[in-house]
């Protein structure tokens, strides 16, 4: 009697195991999936996105913590730390003109960029045991064929974060090095779905080209190259390629009438006309308008605009 009732105390515990599990996974997967990322990027109010999205994170973060091995939630969490630290922390920042506050919350983004980085690492290390280890020793190659379709994503991310973390620290060694790596990545991602998120990844490219040395991959006439495509690609409705263009192109050649020209075109984009980008969109219009405003902060000479004389009337001393 007592080894049916164990029996059967056995088989309610594995059946309600199996029930939470199955929970937990559906719960997982609703939470992960593309309607959940568009409730974020769909808005229209960025302040509003700003206060939910360190809660979101932390319920990822919980959610994962029960189901480790969803992948789903692997890149709905890793993506969320980078966009995060992007949108919200390092863009604010660069808009301050509280240098102390400006520095602070630069190294904040840099923590949040390589704890989304660890993050999706960990994922890949799963479907691909080793990886992460092959990464960290710079030794990727065997893996890239290995790679398919569906993990575009992840690389993508991962690879964004982890450039974005070296931006803010150009002397970080550690991730200096792994620069060529970076590089295989996004070229393997690239390979797998060049119209991945309507040219999300020749976006990355114009920047990724244009900042690094001839000797280490940098390639200004590629990097325009994708900036035709990213434009072609998102159909003229994101803001994000032409403020790449300004910012990596147009300012390092102080060539200020492209550069205004192409801040023109991303202030012109209609948020509304791509509404699962909405948020992207407004947030990237008013780091545009952030850079035009403050042009003379990037440019030698801006033609007219340089300097304002005011009126004749008010100007009495001698122009030396």
């Amino acid at each position: 009697m007592k080894r049916v009732l164990g029996t059967l105390l056995i088989g309610i515990v594995c059946t309600s195991c199996s029930i939470n599990k199955l929970a937990m996974n559906a719960v997982s997967d609703a939470l992960a999936g593309d309607g959940g990322s568009e409730v974020f990027t769909g808005d229209e109010d960025p302040e509003l996105v700003a206060g939910a999205i360190p809660f979101a994170i932390k319920m990822y973060e919980t959610l994962l913590a029960q189901n480790p091995r969803h992948q789903g939630l692997i890149l709905t969490t890793g993506s969320l730390f980078v966009m995060y630290a992007n949108a919200f922390i390092q863009g604010p920042a660069q808009m301050s003109d509280d240098f102390e506050e400006q520095q602070r919350e630069m190294v904040r983004a840099k923590k949040l960029y390589l704890r989304g980085r660890g993050i999706l690492l960990d994922g890949l290390d799963q479907k691909y045991a080793g990886f992460a280890n092959a990464f960290r020793t710079l030794s990727v190659d065997s893996y890239l064929p290995r790679f398919k379709k569906d993990d575009v994503p992840n690389l993508y991310w991962m690879t964004a974060g982890t450039m974005a973390a070296y931006s803010l620290n150009p002397f970080d060694l550690e991730l200096g090095v792994s620069l060529p790596v970076l590089r295989k990545l996004i070229d393997r991602a690239y390979q797998l779905d060049p119209d991945f998120n309507n040219g999300a990844i020749d976006d990355f490219y114009v920047l990724l080209l244009a900042s690094l040395p001839p000797e280490m991959g940098g390639d200004k006439s590629l990097a325009e190259e994708h900036f035709r495509r990213a434009v072609e690609k998102s159909k003229g409705l994101s803001a994000g390629p032409y403020i790449s263009y300004a910012e990596s192109i147009c300012i390092p050649a102080q060539d200020y009438e492209h550069f205004k020209e192409n801040i023109e075109k991303a202030l012109a984009v209609d948020p509304s006309k791509d509404p699962a980008n909405r948020l992207v969109n407004i947030i990237n219009q008013r780091k545009a308008q952030y850079l035009l405003d403050n042009a003379s902060h990037y440019f030698i000479d801006i033609g007219d605009d340089s300097f304002d004389w005011g009126d004749d009337e008010d100007f009495e001393g001698e122009w030396w």
